[in-house]
């Protein structure tokens, strides 16, 4: 079973101390952090962020996943990076709430979202 949870617009910014911000649906909003020996990260924000530069920006879709040959049963999300491409990250623990400030994240080439050119 693969569901769409959720899909709208995401932006991704660094700020002038090289942090990067990704913010979906002009809503929600995380700090991306990558941590050696741990990965990439995701911590919840909820305070205004300055942009230096815009690194990217787009669609973005989560999807939960279970019981689907080659695909890892978690939560997905995909970012549209441009020419029909989507980047994948799965979500062991989903995304970072009021309460677990926190979430990891991992790339993935496991993609469900199909651009036709």
């Amino acid at each position: 079973m693969i569901r769409l949870l959720q899909e709208g617009r995401y932006r991704l910014i660094e700020t002038r101390g090289q942090i990067k911000i990704l913010t979906l649906n002009d809503k929600k909003v995380f700090v991306w952090l990558n941590i050696t020996d741990i990965g990439e990260i995701l911590v919840s924000s909820h305070k205004p962020h300055k942009a230096d530069h815009l690194l990217t920006q787009g669609r973005y879709r989560m999807y939960e996943v279970k019981g689907e040959p080659k695909l890892t049963d978690l939560l997905h999300l995909e970012l549209f990076v441009g020419e029909g491409k989507w980047q994948g990250y799965l979500l062991p623990t989903g995304l970072p709430t009021e309460v677990k400030k926190r979430s990891r994240m991992i790339p993935t080439k496991e993609i469900i979202t199909k651009t036709t050119s």
